[in-house]
């Protein structure tokens, strides 16, 4: 990756969850699984970030790790008249400040946070699920279409530290738009 953009974010969240709490669970209502807001997490080239549900999962090996800018979530509680949303009920793992995320799409980045820096390949949109509607709010899982966040395979070992960090990207980003939704493309189906 060819840096030339440096952005000051701030990493507000690093969600480490080693079970699923929505997937599959319709009529049982959302799992109790054991979720920690860490410090710092330990991310693994190829597998994500250790002791998270999607570590090493052949499934998931390009979509392991999870952003979302708080921006988005902020916009989103305005739009639906809510008060704030908790961060850790979108299940991302990593909560930002600051970063413009839709661009990075398809391309290289790098998080740098205290001295550690670890690269991502951003994969694809992290679509919310309809899950957002009773976790959050009725009328969030159509509010978060476009604004969910990006799912990042990590391409280097390394540490990541909740508190400022430094987005390093190969095109130009625009903070102020962290929470601005993305343009999606209309469905193919009817």
């Amino acid at each position: 990756m060819t840096a030339s953009y440096r952005y000051d974010v701030e990493v507000l969240h690093l969600l480490v969850s080693p079970a699923h709490a929505y997937f599959g669970r319709a009529r049982e209502g959302a799992a109790d699984v054991p979720t920690m807001d860490a410090e710092h997490v330990e991310l693994v080239a190829g597998k994500g970030i250790v002791g998270d549900r999607f570590f090493g999962k052949a499934a998931h090996m390009d979509a392991a790790v999870t952003l979302i800018a708080v921006e988005a979530l902020e916009a989103m509680a305005a739009e639906l008249g809510t008060g704030p949303f908790d961060p850790l009920l979108t299940r991302r793992n990593v909560v930002l400040r600051g970063a413009h995320l839709a661009p990075l799409l398809g391309g290289q980045f790098a998080l740098e946070s205290r001295g550690d820096l670890v690269r991502f390949r951003a994969g694809r949109p992290a679509h919310p699920c309809a899950w957002m509607d009773e976790m959050l709010a009725p009328g969030a899982h159509k509010a978060m279409r476009g604004r969910g966040g990006v799912r990042c395979q990590p391409l280097s070992d390394g540490i990541l530290h909740r508190g400022p960090a430094v987005l390093i990207s190969p095109v130009p980003l625009d903070p102020e738009s962290a929470g601005t939704p993305t343009l999606l493309r209309p469905s193919r189906l009817p």
